[in-house]
This record gives structure tokens, sequence and C-alpha cells, in this order.
């Protein structure tokens, strides 16, 4: 599923192309996708002007002129593909398609139709069922080491899987938790209650340095992640421990010291660390 700097990207993507446009015409090409979709969301789109666009979490929040915002989820294949109108026609997956007043064409193809979309009053976005029981963004001030503190306060649950929940902070997955994990320098063993302090400092950092460091890199293509513009994300090239199991440690000095990138199952999920340097 894309992580936060992927659905970063496609925001931005769109938004480079909508800021600003009228959707002259709008298709929903089926009645539901994970839930079903607003039954007048062709008609709500059609006519309306995007006034701008925000990320919460993994979701992209489209505002619009009429005091609506049209929420989108890209789910585990869900991709968002921008191209001229006359380019191609819309292909079988392309279940939302939107077409703007300077000849461009947006759809939302998604095969397995686990993304979403809906819509709800820009005012009460934070309230939307979806987003209302967010934690906070990872790149903005709100999401400091005392914060984290407080978030593991009390569990005694691996840290890897305190991440993952999106209560504690949003817009991590998989990839970006092994990563930040790894440039902390912490066990994704260790249990949540005990990174506090220094080491809630240390993985604040790090957390942020390694979405940054994605989002630059147009994030990660892994099967079915696309860039609005049909490219390919970079940032796979970078991963230090993910997919990367037996191969060698850039910190460590190798064989027989350190046996390299190591996988685990954590609550069904691959996790990769160096066992050697995270604690």
């Amino acid at each position: 599923m894309p992580e936060l700097p992927e659905v970063e990207t496609v925001m931005r993507g769109l938004r480079a192309r909508l800021q600003d446009r009228v959707i002259v015409h709008a298709a929903a090409h089926r009645a539901d996708l994970r839930w079903p979709l607003p039954p007048d969301l062709a008609a709500t789109l059609t006519g309306a002007r995007v006034t701008g666009f925000r990320r919460r979490g993994k979701y992209i929040l489209m505002r619009l002129d009429g005091g609506l915002s049209l929420l989108l989820h890209l789910g585990m294949s869900g991709r968002m593909l921008i191209a001229p109108r006359d380019a191609r026609p819309p292909g079988p997956h392309e279940h939302l398609v939107l077409e703007t007043d300077d000849g461009w064409r947006v759809g939302l193809v998604d095969p397995r139709r686990f993304g979403a979309a809906d819509l709800v009053a820009t005012s009460a976005e934070d309230g939307h069922r979806l987003l209302a029981g967010l934690g906070p963004e990872p790149l903005e001030d709100e999401f400091d080491a005392a914060r984290l503190s407080v978030a593991l306060t009390g569990r005694r649950t691996p840290i890897k899987a305190a991440l993952l929940d999106q209560r504690v902070v949003a817009g991590l997955g998989n990839i970006y938790v092994c990563e930040a994990l790894f440039r902390a320098r912490l066990s994704p063993r260790r249990l949540a209650h005990s990174v506090a302090g220094r080491r809630a400092g240390r993985l604040v950092t790090a957390i942020r340095a390694t979405l940054a460091e994605a989002i630059a890199a147009g994030g990660s293509s892994l099967r079915d992640y696309v860039q609005p513009d049909g490219e390919l994300g970079y940032f796979q090239h970078a991963w230090k421990v993910y997919g990367r199991e037996a191969q060698a440690c850039e910190r460590c000095p190798g064989p027989p010291a350190c046996a390299g990138i190591a996988r685990i199952v954590q609550a069904g999920r691959s996790t990769f660390h160096c066992p050697r340097t995270q604690r």
C-alpha cells in the first residue's frame, strides 16, 4: 500500500495539474470501490473549481469551491493517472474520471478496488470517519519527542507495531518504519514504552529524515505505484534495510562480526533490520 511519501508525491502531482482548474466533466464508472461512492459524486464534481489540496496521513483531500472536499485513498493497487483528454480512452479499471477546462483528464485506476472516494465538508475534514482517529503528521511541528513519548507510554507491543498504528503517527507503513528504525539504531523488537526521551528524539529525527528523502525521490515504486505522470519513484534504490535480507549492512564490518541484514516476521509482516547495530 502506498505510504506517506507516495501519497504526498501523488498529491503534489494532482495539485500541479488541477489547482484552480474547473472540472468540466466527471464520471464514476461504478457505484463502489472499497465502500459505496456518494450517489451524487459525478454531479457534484462537474462544474466545480479546485481550490486546494491537503494530505492527511495516507489520504488526499481535493478542496472545491462549493465548500466540499473530495477524499481519495489509493488502497493497495490504486493510482492516479494524468493525461491529455484525447490521449487515450479510459482503461477498464479507471473507475473515476475528471476532465478539466484546459483539456486534461485525471483517472483513479484501482484494479483491486481497495481504494476509496468520498465527499466531506471542507470545514469538517478532520471529523470524517476515516480521518478522525489519525495521529499527528510526522512532518509537522506537532510531532516531536514529547508527543511520541506520551503516545508510547504503557505500550508493551514492539515499537515496529506501535509505529504502524495510525493513531500513534499518521502515514507510516512497513517500508518507512523499517528504514526509520535503522536510522535511529532502534531494534524493531524493542518494547514501545521504552522508546522515550532521547530515544524518542532520535526516532522522530529519523522518521522525518527518511520521509523527506523519500518524497524528494518521488517515493518508492513497488508493484503498482507510479507517479501521476506515469514516472516511477526512486527511493527503493536508497533503502538501507528493507528488502535487503542477508545483504551487507553499511554500518558493519561484515562477517564474522555481522551476518548482514536480517528479516523477521512481526504480526504477519516482514521486518528488516541490523541485529548488530539496532538495540
